[in-house]
């Protein structure tokens, strides 16, 4: 072998090691953000579910959790029905959580429909004479 040719070797080596690097990296960052993204999944939907209704006031929280931040809005979700008796007004409640992936903001966001939560009846307070 000439000296030319294993200079054309080694530099055909070097750049298929770089490309390989390079695909195991990237695959290696994808893990840490589906982590990431995993995790304010989980967040979002353990908030949903510390309530099954809503005040009338509606629903406004925020907080931070592990380098995660969280906000809760909620505003009344208009509907066709009207004043039904047994059919209770819903709010729109919608969860966001974002975080930072280095310099790069990311943010997951979760919304659903929640029942607004019937006032006490005063007839049922009354208790027994």
């Amino acid at each position: 072998m000439t000296l030319l040719e294993l200079l054309v070797a080694l530099a055909i080596m070097a750049i298929s090691l770089g490309m390989i690097y390079r695909a195991t990296g990237s695959n290696a960052r994808s893990v840490g953000d589906l982590g990431h993204h995993q995790y304010a999944v989980q967040l979002a939907e353990s908030l949903m579910d510390s309530r099954d209704s809503v005040y009338e006031s509606g629903w406004n929280e925020s907080g931070e959790s592990n380098g995660f931040q969280w906000s809760i809005q909620s505003a009344p979700f208009k509907t066709d029905v009207g004043e039904a008796p047994n059919i209770p007004l819903l709010h729109e409640v919608r969860i966001v959580v974002s975080w930072s992936d280095g310099d790069k903001p990311k943010s997951f966001e979760l919304s659903t429909l929640r029942a607004q939560r019937r006032p006490p009846d005063p007839a049922e307070n009354r208790g027994a004479p």
